[in-house]
């Protein structure tokens, strides 16, 4: 029988600053953007932890979640309501970015050989911006993922909101912490994908008399692609209701 994939949430506080001492202000801001504003700012992470595994034929359980939810707790217990620059010596040398913190915590959750065999750690800053680590691209790579959203009209039917989801993929950059450029992500969508979009009627945009979903995510892609800066576009996911939803990946 195949594995299994079992996933837990979790939530914990913590604050963080990005930061480079021996860099002036300048290049900390052009780099960094309002994440180096001091002193620092805070978040109420999600970490998302997936577990493979073969079911118990006993249990019928890949794992018992009273015991995963225990070392999870023991684990973020260290990082609760901590600031991690300050008071963390695991980024003493490195910045706690999204996805270094999710490297530290896959260490520390891979160490626990009672939870099964690590496949994802993902780890939510809030609803708009999630680091994901996995067992098969290592700790040197993460993918960053953005939430954009925009109202658009389709057919001639009232206005909808979309929720855009940008996934860009790559090696950790070892002086920033950082998959990519998330102020350039910020601004190359709002450039392609937004201001092309909102409030306007995607027949006329893209042009035909029926412009379905499909077109639409494999539209965005095609005008991002080749603006990514750093990293690799990965996938784009777009959200047109709780229900339903596309994706494409080139």
């Amino acid at each position: 029988m195949p594995p299994v994939l079992l996933t837990k949430r979790i939530e914990f506080a913590a604050a963080h600053r990005y930061i480079k001492p021996e860099w002036d202000e300048a290049k900390n801001r052009a780099v960094f953007g309002p994440c180096y504003n001091p002193p620092a700012h805070g978040h109420n992470y999600m970490l998302e932890v997936t577990v493979s595994g073969e079911v118990d034929p006993k249990t019928g359980m890949v794992i018992n979640l009273f015991d995963l939810k225990r070392v999870l707790l023991a684990v973020i217990e260290e990082f609760d309501h901590k600031n991690l620059n300050l008071d963390m010596s695991y980024f003493k040398d490195q910045i706690p970015t999204s996805e270094n913190l999710a490297r530290v915590l896959w260490t520390k959750l891979n160490a626990q050989q009672d939870i099964g065999t690590l496949h994802t750690i993902r780890l939510c800053e809030d609803e708009d911006l999630y680091a994901e680590v996995t067992a098969a691209d290592g700790l040197d790579f993460a993918s960053v993922t953005r939430r954009y959203s925009f109202t658009a009209v389709r057919d001639g039917n009232q206005g909808r909101e979309w929720d855009c989801f940008v996934t860009v993929h790559g090696r950790i950059d070892p002086v920033t912490g950082m998959v990519t450029d998330i102020g350039a992500l910020d601004r190359l969508v709002q450039d392609q994908v937004v201001k092309a979009f909102d409030r306007q009627d995607l027949c006329r945009v893209i042009g035909g008399e029926h412009i379905t979903g499909e077109q639409l995510v494999e539209r965005i892609w095609k005008s991002l692609v080749s603006g990514i800066s750093l990293g690799t576009l990965a996938n784009v996911h777009l959200v047109q209701s709780r229900d339903l939803s596309f994706e494409y990946a080139g």
